[in-house]
């Protein structure tokens, strides 16, 4: 069987998975977080219709998924695939349980994610937005290949106060088609 590109990181027993719609209760509870909710762009009191509907209506060619540790919902992420003349790029998102930051848990599903962008989705750009001030999220960003392209000042609205995110992304080097269609060719 083969081997998992995240298997070694994250607490034993972290399975990750598919974000299904029985999650919905679970990842309501887990947006609803203070820490969780301080670190990403969702408004506070969340609804369990909301995140249904958030599971239920995924984006073409992205994937969501699930961080389960002893049955219990600790962290999801996503990747969000671009359209078009931008099909190329990819969005990322990710959060984890405030009682479990720290173990691991946020760097088994940037591994797996970014696996899935360059393995499966042949993505040549995936990018995300974090707030300045989270220390963590950046260090493990940067270990991961991505690089700060630039501040966004007053962006992000939290806890009554603006705040700048900064805009990180990985480019890969990868296949270029040609204008003519085939690589290579006149």
């Amino acid at each position: 069987m083969p081997r998992h590109p995240w298997a070694g990181t994250g607490p034993a027993g972290l399975v990750l998975r598919d974000l299904r719609a029985e999650d919905a209760v679970a990842l309501t509870d887990l947006a609803n977080l203070p820490g969780y909710r301080q670190n990403t762009l969702r408004p506070p009191f969340q609804t369990v219709a909301e995140t249904r509907g958030y599971i239920e209506r995924p984006s073409p060619g992205g994937a969501r998924m699930a961080a389960i540790l002893d049955g219990t919902l600790v962290g999801t992420a996503g990747l969000e695939r671009f359209q078009g003349r931008r099909s190329h790029v990819g969005e990322i998102g990710l959060g984890v349980h405030d009682d479990h930051v720290g173990r691991g848990i946020g760097t088994a599903m940037l591994i797996a994610l970014l696996d899935s962008a360059d393995a499966w989705l042949g993505l040549v750009r995936v990018q995300l937005t974090v707030f300045a001030d989270n220390v963590g999220a950046i260090r493990l960003y940067e270990r991961n290949g991505f690089v700060t392209e630039g501040r966004m000042r007053a962006a992000s609205l939290r806890a009554g106060v603006l705040e700048d995110v900064l805009l990180m992304a990985r480019v890969r080097a990868g296949p270029v088609a040609s204008p003519h269609g085939s690589k290579g060719s006149p």
